[in-house]
């Protein structure tokens, strides 16, 4: 193993107290001989506060993260009759493309404001199935050189700019230190279909600070979810980092504003009314209520779509004419939506297509406007029912 930062080393040994530096030495040899044999390096990464003070939110875009959560919260708990509609890329692999694109989103998120609640994807991190590009904070250069520090740093610019934009951002949090490095720009967060049994992240969305979403399981499982919004919201102590990057003892107070996000499954599909009527049902019994019995996100994407883009929107039509007849048990809508229809493999940024995602194939943006339109006519018209 090697630490690419000797001082780290001295650092910790300053912090436990050791007076006997050779005799620390002579064990922290013995340890190497049977610790982290299959680990390639250690890079140090900047403190998390150190990342904010350096790009920092500022007074405006913390009122407009401070602002869309309340709405957020809202909408899910029933309390406004608008739609959350959580819509943007696949994931960012391009921060000019994804500027482009909330530059596009956000006079079309004001004008439909009456009716929507428009927050943009704005996602860094990818879950794999098995291996493949792990999103723009894991490698954002898009060669498997894994420039982390240059990733985080690119990704809390891009959300800065999204706001500046005037546009809400949703992530998916995987990592469970990265939140720390950009938590405080993001108004809706993600628990995706893999890790919504996770221990690790139902306590880390226990002490997130806006609304958290939880997929039901990629077999379908519902259940999944719903108990991953009832752990979330109890109290937690578990291993953590604070703000300076330290390893610490983290205490939640639990969060009240979890909810449930159909996805479809290896089963297929499930934002039918029965389905959505089931899934009440199952979160009904949990005894929780808030966002968790007022209503389901339906993700049109993913299991609900087969990850065709073309179906996709054909689902997104279904839903916004059931909400238009009067259907109440939707208070949101996810689509993965880019400036170019399809999608692309990864590679270097000179040799892709401009605005064309290289994850899930998504909706090109003059589809996504005009579903966007559809969708604020139909909660103006479920609103009238």
């Amino acid at each position: 193993m090697t630490v690419s930062n000797t001082a780290t080393s001295d650092s910790l040994a300053d912090a436990a107290g050791v007076t006997d530096r050779p005799a620390y030495e002579r064990k922290a040899e013995l340890l190497a001989e049977t610790s982290d044999l299959r680990i390639r390096a250690l890079d140090a990464l900047p403190a998390p506060r150190a990342v904010r003070v350096t790009q920092p939110l500022g007074t405006e875009r913390s009122d407009l993260v401070t602002t869309s959560r309340r709405e957020v919260r809202d909408v899910l708990r029933g309390e406004d009759d608008r739609l959350l509609v959580i819509v943007g890329p696949c994931s960012v692999h391009d921060p000019a493309a994804a500027l482009d694109y909330a530059s596009r989103l956000a006079p079309l998120a004001h004008e439909l404001a009456d009716d929507l609640v428009v927050v943009m994807r704005v996602y860094f991190e990818k879950p794999r199935t098995t291996v493949g590009w792990k999103g723009l904070i894991n490698d954002p250069h898009l060669d498997g050189s894994h420039d982390v520090r240059e990733g985080l740093r690119l990704a809390r610019e891009v959300l800065l700019g999204v706001l500046d934009a005037g546009v809400p951002a949703a992530t998916e949090f995987l990592e469970p230190t990265s939140p720390q490095y950009i938590a405080d720009a993001v108004t809706w967060g993600a628990i995706g279909a893999r890790n919504a049994e996770s221990q690790v992240h139902r306590q880390l969305a226990s002490g997130l600070s806006m609304p958290v979403g939880f997929k039901n399981a990629t077999d379908g499982d519902v259940q999944i979810a719903v108990d991953g919004c009832i752990t979330a919201a109890s109290e937690h102590t578990f291993f953590g980092a604070d703000s300076e990057g330290r390893a610490a003892a983290v205490e939640t107070a639990g969060n009240p504003d979890c909810h449930v996000i159909l996805r479809g499954g290896r089963g297929g599909p499930n934002y039918s009314r029965e389905d959505v009527a089931a899934a009440l049902a199952v979160a009904s019994r949990s005894g929780l209520g808030g966002a968790v019995e007022a209503g389901v996100v339906v993700d049109a994407s993913h299991g609900n779509s087969g990850k065709d883009h073309v179906r996709q929107a054909a689902v997104v039509r279904e839903i916004a004419a059931r909400l238009a007849e009067g259907e109440r048990g939707i208070t949101g809508l996810m689509m993965e939506s880019f400036l170019v229809a399809g999608a692309q493999n990864p590679g270097p940024l000179d040799t892709l297509v401009y605005g064309q995602s290289v994850t899930d194939k998504c909706i090109d943006w003059p589809t996504t406007e005009g579903l966007l339109r559809e969708l604020a006519a139909a909660a103006r018209a479920r609103r009238e029912a």
